[in-house]
C-alpha cells in the first residue's frame, strides 16, 4: 500500500539536506569550508602561473603536476560553492540539470585524479629504474597523449551515471548530501535503482583495476631499485618520489577507510561517510600544492623566478 501512495515525478528541481545530523553545525563547517577553497584556488593557481611561465619547469613530471592542479580546481568548484552557498545562506535549491552536471563532474574528476596519479607513479618507475632513457622514454608528447586517454576514460565511463539518473522517477526531493553523488540522488527514486548501482560499481571497480596495480607494481619496482642502490643514494632517490607518495596517501587512504566503514558498519551514522567522502574530495585539492611547493625545490625556484619576473615587469 504504501508504493502505491507514493507520488512519482521528474523533478525540475531538488534540495540539498547538507550533512543530516549535523545541520546545526554548517555555519560552523563553512569557515573551514571557506579557507580552504581560498588555499585551494591561491595554491593550485600558483603552481599552474609557475609551470606555464618558467621553462625550466615545460617538462613531463611538473606536466603532470599541472594536470593534477587541474583537476583539483575542477573537483572542488564542482563542490564547494554549492556546498558554502547551502552552509552560509541555506540555499539547498538546484536544478536537476545542475545537478546531473555536478554529478558527472564529481566522479568524473574523482577518476582523473586517480589516473594522473597512476601516470605519476609510470614517470618515477621510469625515473628511478630506467634514468638514463627517461628523457626518450617519457616525454611532453606521451604525457599530452596520457592525459587525453585518462580524460576520454573518465568521461566515457562516467558519462553514464547522469543518463541513467536522469530516466528515474523520483519520490522525494531531498538529497541526504552535501552534493550531487550519484547513489544519493538515485535513491530518492522510487523505482528499482539495481542498474545505477551495478554502474556505479562497474565504473569505480574499472578505475581501481586499471591505476591500483600499475601504482602498486610502479611503486614496488621502484623500492627494490632503490634498496639496491648505495645507502648515500638510497634517500636521494626516495626523495623524488615522496611527495607523490604523500599526495596518493591523502586520496587512497580515505577512500579505503571509507570503503570499509561503508561495507561493514551499517550502524556507523550517515553524517560519517559523508564526512569521509568529503575528505579525500576536498584535502587533496588544497594539501597538492603545499606538498609539492615545499618537497620540489624546482617549484620553489620556479615560483621565485615567477615573481621576480613580474616584480621586474612591473617595474618597467
Amino acid at each position: 500500500m504504501s508504493s502505491i501512495n507514493k507520488t512519482e515525478f521528474t523533478p525540475s528541481y531538488l534540495f540539498l539536506v547538507g550533512i543530516p545530523g549535523l545541520e546545526v553545525f554548517h555555519a560552523w563547517l563553512a569557515v573551514p569550508l571557506s579557507i580552504i577553497y581560498i588555499v585551494t584556488l591561491l595554491g593550485n593557481g600558483t603552481l599552474l602561473l609557475a609551470i606555464s611561465t618558467v621553462m625550466n619547469l615545460h617538462r613531463p613530471m611538473y606536466l603532470l603536476i599541472a594536470l593534477l592542479s587541474c583537476s583539483d580546481l575542477v573537483l572542488s568548484s564542482s563542490i564547494l560553492p554549492k556546498m558554502l552557498s547551502l552552509f552560509w545562506f541555506k540555499d539547498e535549491a538546484i536544478t536537476f540539470s545542475a545537478c546531473l552536471f555536478q554529478m558527472f563532474l564529481i566522479h568524473a574528476f574523482a577518476a582523473v585524479e586517480s589516473g594522473i596519479l597512476s601516470c605519476m607513479a609510470i614517470d618515477r618507475f621510469v625515473a628511478v629504474c630506467n634514468p638514463l632513457r627517461y628523457t626518450t622514454i617519457v616525454t611532453n608528447t606521451l604525457i599530452g597523449k596520457m592525459a587525453l586517454a585518462i580524460l576520454l576514460r573518465a568521461g566515457g565511463l562516467i558519462v553514464a551515471l547522469p543518463i541513467l539518473t536522469a530516466r528515474l522517477s523520483f519520490c522525494s526531493r531531498h538529497i541526504p548530501h552535501s552534493f550531487c553523488e550519484h547513489i544519493a540522488v538515485a535513491k530518492l527514486s522510487c523505482v528499482d535503482i539495481t542498474v545505477n548501482n551495478l554502474y556505479g560499481l562497474i565504473a569505480t571497480l574499472s578505475v581501481a583495476a586499471m591505476d591500483f596495480p600499475c601504482i602498486g607494481v610502479s611503486y614496488v619496482q621502484i623500492l627494490r631499485a632503490v634498496l639496491q642502490l648505495p645507502c648515500k643514494d638510497q634517500f636521494k632517490a626516495f626523495n623524488t618520489c615522496v611527495a607523490h607518495v604523500c599526495v596518493m596517501s591523502l586520496l587512497f587512504v580515505p577512500v579505503l577507510f571509507s570503503l570499509v566503514l561503508h561495507r561493514f558498519h551499517h550502524n556507523i551514522p550517515l553524517y560519517v561517510h559523508i564526512l569521509l567522502v568529503n575528505t579525500y574530495l576536498l584535502l587533496p585539492p588544497v594539501a597538492n600544492p603545499l606538498i609539492y611547493g615545499g618537497k620540489m625545490k624546482e617549484i620553489r625556484l620556479g615560483i621565485l623566478k615567477m615573481l621576480e619576473l613580474k616584480r621586474t615587469m612591473h617595474l618597467i
